[in-house]
């Protein structure tokens, strides 16, 4: 049985290392110059690092990707939890057709909505703003479907319970409901930050102020830095997507234990 182990765990690390490996040569290059890169040669730097943050203005493009990226996935948590608990726990006129229309935009390509979210928030004037890049993404269908059927599946004696000792909904929901569905909630929540930190086409149309760009319109420029004729200067480009990517790692190894554990136990209820 030890060698059993043994075996199996020598399978899923080197599994895991050839998943990683193509991070890990791009964590490598960084660390080269254009010259060696194109040349064949080690020559270790940390020059793409200081030029990335200080000459390409990553600093502020970090900033603003963690800006975003945070107030909408506290956003979208806030709104998707208060719309699963009113779908699992209420009963009222049009409940199920208003869920299905819910889900039913997960059937909405995203792409769809660029031009009308485009058009609203000009007449708003709200582009080339922080709340030009929040508002569109508040809404999420999946987050709402995916904490109702968690919800559903904790039981109803807890919230009669809280009643009982004249509890609200909204104190029911946060004092009762949320501590028990935090796994759930922690989870989706992650996958809320990736799909808004790796979001390149509505940064890119709705931004025009360069002082405003999220870490992946950044990296895009990236690629017009040219260290010769026709090159690209990748050893920088992979630098920058070190930096972008160090956020995402601290996310994961902050919620792993509960990332899981919450698809799991809310995904089929």
């Amino acid at each position: 049985m030890k060698r059993e182990s043994r075996f199996l765990a020598g399978l899923a690390l080197m599994g895991g290392l050839i998943f990683l490996s193509p991070v890990l040569y791009s964590i490598w290059m960084s660390f080269q110059t254009a010259q060696a890169y194109y040349t064949g040669r080690l020559e270790f730097t940390l020059d793409n690092y200081t030029a990335a943050i200080g000459q390409y203005n990553f600093a502020r493009y970090l900033l603003n990707s963690v800006i975003v990226s945070g107030t909408v996935t506290i956003l979208s948590l806030t709104v998707a939890t208060m719309a699963a608990f009113a779908f699992a726990r209420f009963t009222f006129k049009g409940r199920d057709l208003l869920f299905g229309a819910t889900v039913a935009t997960l059937m909405i390509p995203s792409h769809i909505t660029l031009i009308p979210n485009y058009l609203t928030l000009a007449k708003a004037g709200l582009l080339d703003s922080y709340a030009g890049l929040i508002l569109p993404a508040i809404s999420n269908g999946f987050a709402a479907f995916f904490l109702r059927q968690y919800i559903r599946g904790i039981p109803k004696a807890l919230d009669e319970a809280a009643y009982m000792d004249g509890a609200t909904p909204l104190q029911v929901l946060w004092r009762v409901i949320v501590p028990i569905a935090m796994p759930a909630i922690l989870s989706m929540g992650l996958y809320i930050f990736l799909a808004e930190w790796n979001n390149y086409i509505w940064p890119l149309v709705a931004i025009g102020n360069e002082d405003l760009y999220t870490l992946q319109v950044g990296l895009a420029r990236l690629y017009r830095i040219n260290p010769g004729e026709g090159l690209v200067d990748w050893p920088l480009v992979m630098a920058a997507s070190t930096i972008t990517i160090l956020p995402v790692l601290l996310g994961f190894f902050l919620v792993e234990r509960h990332l899981v554990r919450g698809i799991t136990m809310g995904a089929v209820k």
